[in-house]
Formats: C-alpha cells, structure tokens, sequence
C-alpha cells in the first residue's frame, strides 16, 4: 500500500470474491436504498438464499431501529469473520476502473482510499476532502454501531472530481482492451452490468497522481474557480454515501488516540468518478411524510403567510413539468396530497434552491410532531405512490445542475441535506468490493 498524503488518497489492498462465488447474488445495493419498501430487501434475500453475498455483511437500512437490530448487526460482523477464515477473499493490491452500464448511460470510476485526516464534514470546513451536503448528526449513531468493531469495509460511497479536460480516469477508458478484467457481470433485478478493471502499473498510477496533484496545486485551484487565497482547496467532494464516510471519520477520530496514525481505519475506500462524465446524472432526492396529523396545505399556508400560492393540477404529469421547468426568483415543488398533484410556488424565497425552501418547512413540521417520520425518496413514480397513501403525503423536487456543485461548495459550504443523488434507487452503487479496516 502507497499513500500520498498531500492528496488524501492511499493505493489500497482490495478484497474481492473468489473465483466461482455467483456475482449476482455477492453483489447488493446501497444499504440507503428503498428504505420505505421492504418488499424489495425480501425479494433480494430471497433471490441471494445460501450463496455467499454482501447482503451478509452489511445492514439495510429499512431495518433500523427494529426490534432485531442488535442481532442483524451482530450477525454482520460474525458473517465477515465466517467469510475471512473460509477464504471467500482474495487480495488484489491496485486500484480498480469501475464501469457501469444502467438505464442507457454508461459511467465510470476509480476505486482508491480516501485519507479521512484530509476529510472534515463539519460546517464551514475547507479541507481537500468535503461534504456536499449538511451531515445530519443524528443519522450517525446507528452506522457507527453497524461499523465499530467490524473488520471490513464495503464501500457505496461515491466521491466526485472536478476534471473538465478528463485526465484523470478517462485515459484509462480508452486503455481498457489492454486491461486486466477483475469482474463482468450483470446486477441483480435489473440494475444494469458492472465491470472492473485492474490500474496496478506504475506508468498508469504516475499519471493518475500527477493529474491530481495539478487539481491539489493552490494557483491552479484559485485560477480555476476565480477566487482568492481565503478558500482551502477541495479536491474531492462527496456524491452519495455522505453518512457513511462520516461514520468512517467519527470512528477514526475514536481510535486515534489509541491506535496512532497508521492504521487502516484512518482510510476509506470509495469510488471516484469525474463531475463532468457524460453518464453521470443528478437526480432530485424527494421527501415523504407519514402519518400526517394536521392538514398539511394549512400549514404550508401558514409557515409562508401571504408569499405562497397553491395550485392544483390534473396529473402528476402536468405537476413535474411545472416543477422541472421552473426558472426566475420564485421556487416550485411538487405537493401529492390527499389525492391530489399540486405545485407549491414560494415567493422571495431566502434559500439559493428550492431544496433549501423546503427543508426549512419540512424540518418545522417534524419539530412541532405533525408527523410521525420523513423519509427521503428517489424516483418521481414512487415518490406520488407514498404521497397518495392515506395519511402521507410527498414532495417533487427539481433537479441541480451538476456544474454548479463545486463552486457552490466552496464559495457557499455545505448545500441542504439531500440535495441531489447521482441517479436514481437502482443505478446507486452496488457492493462488491471490501477493504480490511483493522490490523
């Protein structure tokens, strides 16, 4: 293993399943994912039966704060054992160009360690490794229970660059009949192909490195977003998986002071991909509350007096038009809602995106307990099936434009919590990959 820490990163050791394991069943879905659909974790568990897989050793999150968390997590970190001691692994030292082919696009990444003593999460921060989007403190508590004491890391965490000129992992894109294949496979329910690519020669990683360290140089940083000396470099901005590299660094911090700084767990791995891949797409990540007990236009009415207007619309169809088309000062989003599709227009608002406008009203609704929960939701198709249950209702949100991430960060900080996803529920990383994060 190499590191460099002037860029954060490490060339880490990798496991990887043997040869003869069914990759189709190893490999699962985001533990974020369909967090309000349990039907689609049993018919993954159904589907994986006995085989070895991921599902194994990771804990979805639908069954948070169950009765039987303890046990799920317990059996997680028993299962990484049962799996290093039967040599379900092998270790390949490098890093690994990711391809993955879903919903008519096809994207790509590079798999490496992330240093999390580059990354700080917290408000304000101008370290090279940053949050996107506001941390919510209280999402980490049960992921550090699920990683603390686990010996293996399996990544769905996806970490963006900022490469115009497509230098970093593109190279590699042309190089791949010369590539060694690690993996090649088709995903689970349909979710699209995935391969893997070994980058182990020296020449390769010289030039990944040396294209990093251009991103990394001060003057080139400065020039390149028009802004003075008062702005720390960013270098790597996360995508998905926000809660989960921030559980990583909250455990690090843990065990610093007892293990000293060269210990696995003061990295994390995670897959890169470059902002500007023309198969990477911003998605909106949409909201649902449930078990509504006030009548919820009242209260939008109220929490924006006079500077609200409510209008109703034949079918979800027409709604998401009006929201996704939506341009000057005012701020649109979807309402489904006791059986009906309407758009919510906020005038002045105070935040930069509607996003922003919402959040605020959303966060006030659960702080006075006029809902059970709120959920965060991928998909406009599930988004108006939750909305139009009795009880709930959701929010259609626009999409961000991916050009505008990195400067926002840096010149604004952090953007609203959920903000964006880089596709939607089931083009979301899939787990196959694992590193050992303890000696």
């Amino acid at each position: 293993m190499k590191n460099y820490e002037d860029l954060g990163i490490q060339i880490p050791e990798i496991l990887l399943p043997v040869e003869g394991i069914d990759l189709q069943k190893w490999s699962v879905i985001a533990c974020d994912q369909y967090t309000s659909q349990p039907d689609y974790w049993k018919d993954v568990e159904n589907f994986v039966g006995e085989s070895p897989s991921t599902l194994n050793l990771v804990l979805p999150e639908v069954y948070l704060e169950q009765d039987d968390e303890v046990l799920r997590i317990e059996k997680t970190k028993n299962m990484m054992e049962n799996y290093l001691q039967n040599e379900v692994f092998w270790t390949y030292e490098g890093l690994i160009l990711v391809e993955r082919c879903v919903a008519g696009k096809t994207r790509y990444g590079l798999m490496l360690a992330l240093d999390l003593e580059k990354y700080d999460f917290s408000k304000g921060s101008q370290s090279l490794i940053r949050a996107t989007e506001g941390t919510i403190i209280e999402r980490l508590p049960p992921r550090i229970r699920i990683r603390e004491g686990a010996k293996i890391e399996f990544p769905h965490i996806l970490v963006l660059i900022d490469d115009p000129n497509k230098t970093v992992i593109e190279p590699l894109v042309t190089q791949r009949p010369l590539l060694q294949k690690l993996y090649d496979f088709e995903l689970m329910k349909n979710s699209g192909h995935l391969c893997g690519y070994a980058i182990n020669q020296e020449e390769k990683l010289n030039n990944i490195i040396n294209s990093l360290k251009n991103f990394a140089d001060p003057d080139h940083f400065k020039n390149h977003y028009g802004i003075d000396d008062n702005f720390g470099v960013l270098l790597f901005a996360m995508g998905d998986g926000n809660h989960s590299l921030a559980t990583a660094k909250s455990i690090w911090e843990r065990l610093k002071p007892e293990v000293g700084l060269n210990h696995p767990a003061r990295f994390a791995l995670v897959e890169v991909e470059n902002i500007h891949d023309s198969g990477l797409d911003f998605e909106p990540i949409h909201r649902v509350l449930f078990n509504i007990n006030e009548k919820i236009t009242n209260k939008i009415s109220l929490f924006w007096n006079n500077q609200v207007k409510i209008q109703n619309y034949a079918n979800a169809q027409q709604m998401i038009q009006e929201v996704d088309q939506q341009s000057g000062q005012v701020h649109k989003f979807g309402l489904i809602y006791d059986f009906t599709y309407s758009v919510v227009e906020v005038q002045n608002p105070s935040a930069n995106l509607p996003v922003g406008t919402l959040q605020s009203f959303l966060d006030s609704i659960i702080s006075d307990g006029c809902a059970e929960r709120i959920d965060y939701i991928h998909g406009a198709e599930i988004t108006c099936i939750l909305g139009s249950k009795p009880g709930n209702c959701s929010f259609y949100l626009p999409a961000m434009q991916k050009n505008q991430l990195f400067k926002t960060v840096i010149l604004d900080g952090a953007l609203p919590r959920k903000t964006f996803s880089m596709g939607e529920a089931y083009e979301k990383r899939f787990y196959l990959e694992g590193r050992k994060i303890t000696e």
